[in-house]
């Protein structure tokens, strides 16, 4: 008689179906938000998702590795693992090295290929936290560590929405490590003023507060690209203008094919379309915490809160900020934005979170 596995040995195949739904549909949308920037870049219309496909490959493959990985090995190379992407993370400032683009530092050139370090340390950080909250939640280190990073990425890379996204995913991981309210509570306060400094001290950031509160106030200028994608969702309505027939695309939209992908989903496939991706990031979010009550070692509960959390807000981030809730921000969207770094780091999160389905009870 032919047994079943137990329990603790079986993957969570609800999370890697929702992930390979999320890839593909991404896959989809790649394909055809980037055929024009493809002419228009490199006189190839197939250039963006022969690059996302290559992309797809290795995430899959890091993420099936993972999946098989023990977790709890991970307290021995999570502190390496953060050095190294924080070594980086730093290196985008090395001439020659840091590619920049409109005024900011983000991008790392290793040979052919283009690398995001912020998104790698997203995942190398809550490695990191995990590690340092499994016995005792440690206040200090992680004012640190919180305070280092948003001073580089924020301030020195003028990428403030990854930096909102690792905050806000750090205070959850602490809040669910189990770390005082009171500290919490105190820190708020500290945590606005920082903020609104970042914000009232950058001309950039400031016009992006001023298209948030009226978003068609400057359609020629600085709320050009919120206005854009607002137009692009208002004309899909509730069906869309059917797949492949976007309007928007046509060079409207800045970054259409990365941060603004969401525009073209709403557009083409409409609110129907637009709720039935946000439905799968919400079975994500279900599976993903559902593991981590599962779990129980401590050190792996932590570990399934913060990536999932991070996955979860920043996806929160890039939606809100598509539908003008909140500032406009340059964070991809989860498995759908174009970009190798953002979707290797990804699918190597899903495939941790899948090694700990697998080993919880």
């Amino acid at each position: 008689m032919i047994h079943s596995l137990p329990q603790k040995q079986r993957l969570d195949f609800p999370l890697l179906f929702t992930v390979a739904a999320l890839v593909i549909f991404g896959l989809l949308m790649v394909y055809d938000s980037s055929a024009i920037a493809g002419l228009r870049d490199f006189k190839d219309s197939l250039y963006y998702i022969r690059q996302q496909l290559m992309w797809v490959v290795v995430g899959g493959i890091s993420m099936l590795f993972f999946a098989h990985f023990n977790y709890k090995k991970f307290k021995g190379l999570a502190v390496p693992f953060f050095l190294f992407s924080l070594l980086l993370l730093l290196a985008v400032f090395i001439p020659g090295l840091g590619v920049s683009g409109g005024g900011a530092h983000r991008w790392l050139r290793l040979g052919m290929l283009t690398v995001q370090p912020a998104e790698i340390i997203k995942l190398t950080g809550v490695l990191y936290l995990a590690v340092l909250f499994e016995k005792k939640v440690k206040l200090i280190p992680f004012l640190i560590l919180i305070g280092g990073l948003t001073f580089i990425t924020a301030v020195l890379q003028r990428d403030l929405g990854s930096s909102a996204v690792f905050a806000a995913t750090a205070v959850v991981l602490y809040l669910g490590a189990g770390g005082s309210l009171v500290y919490f509570a105190i820190g708020i306060p500290v945590a606005v003023s920082a903020f609104l400094l970042l914000i009232f001290t950058s001309a950039y950031r400031s016009k992006r507060v001023l298209a948030f509160l009226d978003p068609f106030s400057d359609p020629q200028g600085y709320t050009y690209h919120i206005s854009q994608v607002l137009i692009a969702l208002g004309s899909g309505g509730l069906f869309g203008l059917g797949l492949g027939h976007s309007r928007q695309k046509f060079e409207y939209i800045p970054e259409v094919s990365t941060d603004s992908i969401f525009g073209i989903v709403g557009e083409e496939l409409g609110f129907l379309g637009g709720s039935l991706l946000i439905g799968l990031f919400v079975i994500l979010l279900i599976r993903g915490f559902k593991i981590a009550g599962s779990c129980q070692d401590n050190f792996g509960r932590i570990l399934a809160i913060g990536l999932i959390s991070w996955l979860g807000i920043q996806a929160i981030v890039n939606l809100s900020s598509m539908t003008a809730l909140m500032p406009l921000t340059g964070v991809p969207l989860p498995f759908i934005s174009y970009g190798g770094s953002a979707l290797v780091a990804n699918l190597t999160a899903v495939g941790i979170l899948l090694n700990i389905s697998k080993q919880s009870s």
